[in-house]
């Protein structure tokens, strides 16, 4: 059944409770048919489901079915080392009408002291015997491994996709992130999820200068703490610091909210995966003079949002040639942020401003109007900062959930 759209939850927790226990109880809709994907085929069809149920939606971007499958397969993904999942779709006779995967991450658990669930790749028609039983499997399974709460959507890392939108429905997406229908938000709180953590999101307009307070901290960070901003020319000059660029991200994200340190196998997985797409103008690298050490690093990239909706979602036999136009953009007018780190003992001392100082310059020299922020945690200050001397709008917010099991 449908949510009706009027439907207002009391916002007392404890109401909000009473609610769930004492409302109409849901008609049982037994055409509704909880399946566990078990072979490649299922796993093929639970990542195409996605693209079925946003076609049309102009704001809406496809993640790339080849990496999502990579991402998925146990034996493929070494995350599955401290990890293990399960993955359920949801049919209505032959019709595939929701998915969900069900994620335990011993590390994580192990790490925060928590005995959690996650999920993830969780989406529905609007309809909530399809949401309910899907989560209900899930919720099911975490209790079979010893789980005390659900909390998603999650990944099986950091870098995985995370977060529901719940502002910014009319933006368009970016390939890091999801995407999902307002009445997500309804589903959810009607189950019972309270919101856990929220990240924010920001268009940054880029300036026709280097803003001066930029270039008086690059000045004295450069003499101060000897450090030089480095370029490269060719992706195999990138090799010799691809290990370093994950270890300095294991480094200062290990206190964000649900991050796994990676492993050696990780990020050699991600290195190629990455360095083989970059553009590397639009990347600055910060190393110590003394001993070459990097120590900070801003990766941005032209948006491939659009060239990912002409592909539809797929390499080939021609999404490549889409993705390799959007990378080679002699005008992009959107750049996205997709890693930004500066080592510990650096931070706060004005190093930003050496990658600002770099790439301001590129991002004019290529026209480039804006960047994307994408996910930042709301909570973290010192990354919300960076922007302080920007024109900024915040255009989106995206949200993990959590609901304690019973």
């Amino acid at each position: 059944m449908k949510i009706p759209m009027n439907v207002s939850l009391p916002s007392n927790k404890y109401g909000r409770r009473l609610f769930r226990y004492f409302r109409s109880p849901m008609e049982d809709d037994s055409s509704i048919v909880i399946k566990e994907v078990n072979t490649k085929a299922e796993l093929k069809t639970f990542v195409e489901f996605e693209h079925k149920l946003y076609k049309g939606n102009d704001y809406y971007v496809p993640s790339l079915l080849e990496s999502e499958l990579e991402t998925l397969d146990r034996e493929v993904n070494p995350a599955f080392e401290y990890c293990d999942a399960i993955y359920f779709l949801a049919y209505r006779g032959d019709e595939v009408v929701g998915r969900i995967a069900g994620i335990c991450n011993y590390k994580a658990n192990d790490i925060w002291n928590q005995s959690q669930v996650r999920f993830g790749w969780f989406d529905y028609i609007d309809d909530l015997a399809v949401s309910q039983k899907l989560m209900q499997a899930v919720e099911e399974w975490g209790r079979e491994k010893g789980c005390e709460a659900v909390h998603g959507p999650m990944g099986f890392t950091d870098q995985d996709k995370e977060g529901m939108l719940v502002e910014g429905f009319d933006q368009l997406g970016t390939m890091i992130t999801y995407y999902n229908y307002p009445y997500y938000i309804r589903h959810m709180e009607y189950m019972g999820f309270e919101k856990d953590t929220d990240w924010v999101e920001y268009k940054v307009y880029v300036p026709s200068s280097i803003p001066e307070k930029h270039i008086r901290m690059g000045n004295i960070v450069r003499e101060k703490y000897g450090l030089r901003v480095v370029k490269f020319r060719k992706k195999k000059e990138i090799m010799p610091y691809a290990r370093d660029i994950f270890y300095l991200l294991n480094d200062t994200y290990k206190h964000l909210y649900g991050y796994v340190e990676l492993t050696d196998k990780q990020i050699d997985q991600l290195a190629g995966q990455y360095i083989n797409f970059l553009q590397l103008d639009f990347c600055s690298f910060i190393v110590r003079e003394a001993d070459n050490a990097l120590v900070g690093f801003g990766i941005t990239m032209p948006s491939m949002s659009r060239a990912l909706q002409k592909a539809k979602g797929k390499l080939f036999p021609t999404g490549f040639i889409h993705l390799l136009r959007a990378v080679n953009a002699k005008r992009p007018e959107v750049v996205d942020m997709l890693l930004i780190s500066v080592a510990e003992e650096y931070q706060n001392k004005g190093v930003n401003a050496l990658i600002f100082e770099d790439l301001i310059p590129i991002m004019n020299k290529y026209h480039v109007r804006y960047l994307e922020s994408n996910p930042e945690l709301e909570t973290n200050a010192s990354v919300s900062l960076q922007w302080k001397y920007f024109k900024r709008v915040r255009h989106k917010r995206r949200r993990a959930y959590i609901k304690e099991l019973d």
